[in-house]
């Protein structure tokens, strides 16, 4: 194994590690949204300034939830399985953000926010990339 490959590996867990919280993420409380108001700030945990203001995961926090097995309920594999997946097309961004709705951690609004699903793929090609090396 490559010294590069193994301290990117080592470097992965260890974001993974410190990020355990994340499986116990509260959906936002204030359900009342509008069917208009479904631009997310991506950089941001919150809704824009129009809307109630709504916390929610980062796509990183979903994709390292996900890893962690926090998605396991959802039909979502974690760790290599999740990856391996990933890499044969068999799971991808979008998959991610249904199971999150579905287990209450997003708002079902989200899966119209083309901004977030796309960094959602950008976070799970990203991790899928860096275990392949």
């Amino acid at each position: 194994m490559k010294l590069a490959t193994l301290i990117n590996s080592v470097a992965i867990i260890g974001a993974f590690a410190l990020t355990s919280g994340i499986a116990n993420a509260e959906p936002p409380t204030d359900n009342n949204y509008d069917a208009g108001q479904t631009n997310m700030a991506i950089n941001s945990n919150t809704l824009n300034s129009n809307s109630k203001n709504a916390s929610y995961l980062k796509p990183f926090n979903l994709v390292s939830l996900a890893y962690q097995g926090g998605l396991k309920q959802q039909g979502i594999p974690s760790g290599g399985t999740l990856i391996s997946e990933r890499q044969n097309r068999k799971i991808v961004g979008e998959d991610l953000v249904r199971a999150a709705v579905n287990a209450n951690k997003l708002p079902p609004q989200i899966l119209n926010d083309q901004n977030y699903l796309s960094a959602v793929r950008a976070e799970l090609t990203s991790l899928s990339r860096d275990f392949s090396n």
